[in-house]
């Protein structure tokens, strides 16, 4: 598959880019490996400093890598722009966080000193989507680095423009060359990077069949692994809901990103006696919005990022459609140049239609019917991911209900789920497992080196840390 830049508003290519070499690999990887055992030696105020810097960068320059991103993927520029200035927060975060989640930490066993110690691993590989091409890449980088880690990106084969700003980004910080590095490689490519042993740890965000193949590659390899897969999230509204903002927050939940996230809203779960109304409102709404060049300020929704996704995407609606689904709105590619998919909307599908269990990567939202607050649980856990969930009501026993009965790795209340810096990532079942952001996030790629030292021993060693070795 081509590493290019296909402009997803035309289907034009517009740029191309020569893979590295065997010999250019092994160069990066080695310099990846060397980089490392000087840069785990830095001071955690140096390492602050550089990440500061990037902050700086991101938000300086938020105009123009968000119009990178959206040459590349189509997503709507103002969003592109906000990606940009998100990934700085996360910058932030980690320069005012890593050092406390960073210190030993005291394991009282009675007499002898006894404490965790926190170590970087080593070079991380991190395999990441085109979906959000910064924003994915930096909650990755911005823990790891601070940590004392050094990155390795493999990105996606059509957002290479972003690959290699996301390096220079760093390398203007202040981070020494090796630090983070790019990788235009093929996919074949991948599994030689894995195997290597100079590359002590391995994260990818992608499709449930990468996290598959990715898994068992860094299992085969003995290497530590966190997958962040797909979802076909719920969003799930009660009669106590506000109706007026479950409806408004539903159509962005399902739009965001031209409807190209994991954590976006596909299935909304609604109960009986309101759902012929949500319906209604629902599909009313999503009349509304604006299809077109996501360059445009006006444009709402843009292109999906390829023609693959597109076909496939067409597929499922179809599928679904045949199976018994019914068709409230859209359900057919726009007959333009590019790869537009209108606002769709799936109602009452079977659970043999893909639009009951499937993640449907693009605008189609589906609409299921729950008897009461036990039926939505059931239907919320009926897909084989379990990323995120969004659930309305002013219940508080409904709300307990569904924080505890709904398998997933995060449960927003009368709000849509957001990735936070703040906040733990992640999911259950063929969502993937491992965490990203906050204080998991940054332990992942950590060794936790137990140490105890006998009464009487040299117990100022556990004055030392993982920033000062």
């Amino acid at each position: 598959m081509a590493i290019a830049t296909i402009d997803p508003t035309s289907g034009k290519t517009l740029r191309t880019f020569d893979a590295l070499t065997p010999e250019q690999l092994e160069s990066r990887l080695q310099l990846a490996s060397d980089t490392f055992r000087a840069y785990r030696q830095t001071p955690f105020a140096e390492r602050a400093r550089w990440m500061r810097r990037a902050a700086e960068l991101l938000e300086a320059g938020a105009d123009h890598y968000g119009r990178i991103m959206t040459e590349e993927m189509g997503k709507p520029l103002e969003a592109a722009k906000a990606e940009a200035r998100k990934c700085a927060t996360a910058c932030r975060y980690y320069v005012a966080k890593a050092e406390g989640l960073l210190k030993d930490r005291p394991i009282d066993v009675g007499g002898d000193t006894a404490f965790v110690r926190y170590q970087p691993l080593g070079p991380v590989l991190a395999i990441m989507p085109w979906n959000f091409p910064f924003w994915q890449v930096v909650r990755f980088a911005a823990p790891a680095l601070m940590a004392g880690n050094v990155g390795l990106l493999k990105h996606a084969h059509n957002v290479p423009q972003c690959a290699l700003a996301l390096e220079t980004l760093f390398l203007d910080a202040g981070f020494p060359k090796g630090a983070f590095q790019t990788l235009l490689i093929e996919t074949a490519d991948v599994n030689r990077v894995i195997e290597d042993a100079r590359v002590r740890a391995v994260t990818l965000t992608g499709s449930e069949g990468a996290g598959r193949a990715v898994g068992q590659s860094a299992g085969k390899s003995l290497k530590k692994v966190v997958l962040e897969l797909g979802g076909s999230d719920p969003f799930i509204v009660m009669p106590s809901a506000d109706l007026d903002k479950a409806v408004e927050t539903a159509a962005s939940a399902r739009l965001i990103n031209n409807g190209q996230s994991c954590i976006a809203a596909k299935r909304f779960i609604v109960a009986e006696p309101i759902a012929a109304e949500f319906e209604r409102r629902f599909v009313e709404r999503l009349k509304k919005v604006t299809v077109g060049d996501p360059m445009d300020p006006k444009t709402d929704l843009g292109p999906l990022a390829t023609q693959g996704i597109l076909q496939g995407l067409h597929a499922q609606v179809e599928a679904s459609v045949k199976a018994g689904a019914r068709l409230l709105l859209g359900g057919k590619p726009l007959e333009r140049p590019g790869n537009f998919y209108p606002p769709t909307v799936l109602a009452d599908p079977p659970p043999s239609a893909p639009a009951f269990h499937d993640e449907l990567f693009g605008p189609v939202a589906t609409l299921l019917r729950a008897r009461d607050v036990e039926h939505a649980v059931e239907l919320a856990n009926a897909t084989p991911f379990g990323l995120g969930a969004s659930v309305w009501t002013r219940d508080a026993g409904e709300e307990r209900r569904f924080i505890d009965g709904i398998e997933s790795g995060m449960v927003f209340v009368n709000q849509m789920v957001v990735s936070d810096a703040r906040l733990p990532f992640g999911g259950v079942k063929n969502s993937g497992h491992g965490r990203e952001l906050a204080d998991l996030g940054i332990h992942e790629f950590l060794n936790a080196k137990t140490v105890r030292v006998a009464t009487g021993g040299d117990a100022p060693a556990a004055r030392g840390g993982a920033l000062s070795e």
